[in-house]
């Protein structure tokens, strides 16, 4: 299962915070280079699987959560204040 770094952790519930009981909703696309599109939304779709984890709420798609099941969700802050989360192999 994903695993989120404990910057991941605050960011994304930082951001939930903004909608109550939104959560970070990770997709993959139908492109085949692998890229994950990233979107607040209000609750998980039907068959997404929701990881919680000291309030930050991830949804991942079933594409999603193949892809990442055995990775690490990290994340910071770019110069200018965007939000920037990495992907790593679970050590």
């Amino acid at each position: 299962m994903l695993q989120l770094t404990e910057n991941a952790t605050t960011i994304v519930r930082s951001i939930s915070e903004q909608a109550q009981g939104a959560g970070l909703r990770l997709a993959a696309n139908a492109e085949p280079d692998g890229a994950l599109s990233a979107a607040l939304v209000p609750e998980p779709e039907g068959a997404d699987q929701v990881i919680e984890q000291e309030g930050a709420r991830v949804f991942l798609d079933q594409g999603a959560a193949a892809e990442l099941d055995d990775k690490v969700l990290d994340a910071g802050m770019d110069d200018s204040g965007n939000v920037q989360f990495g992907i790593s192999q679970q050590g």
